[in-house]
């Protein structure tokens, strides 16, 4: 089966702008941003989607949360505010099938989003 985009960053076989990484973590800077900052937090180990997630993955999961938190400080947007979303499934606009996290912030938002 082929690499999924976020899989050749991890590998290094892309270039991107990473702004945090741990042994299970990644993030870095969309490529096609929705707000002024946004970001992308992906595990390491390639979950297609979130609903593909299990009982395993749970301390995976609360980590990826926690990088949310901690880049959300580094990129000084605790003030303001910020949005954190996880399309799930084509329905939901999952376009690369490697679990990931947006951060967006950097502008208000409005509600309902879709």
């Amino acid at each position: 089966m082929d690499k999924t985009l976020f899989e050749k960053i991890i590998d290094r076989e892309i270039p991107a702008s990473i702004v945090y990484e741990t042994d299970n973590v990644l993030a870095f800077e969309d490529v096609n941003p929705q707000a002024p900052v946004h970001v992308l937090v992906i595990p390491k180990k390639p979950i297609p989607k979130l609903s593909d997630a299990d009982i395993d993955d749970q301390s995976l999961l609360g980590e990826l949360l926690m990088s949310v938190n901690i880049i959300a400080k580094q990129l000084n947007l605790n003030n303001d505010g910020y949005r954190v979303v996880i399309n799930n499934g084509e329905n939901a606009c999952q376009t690369v099938f490697h679990l990931h996290l947006h951060i967006m912030g950097g502008r208000g938002f409005s509600w309902p989003p879709g």
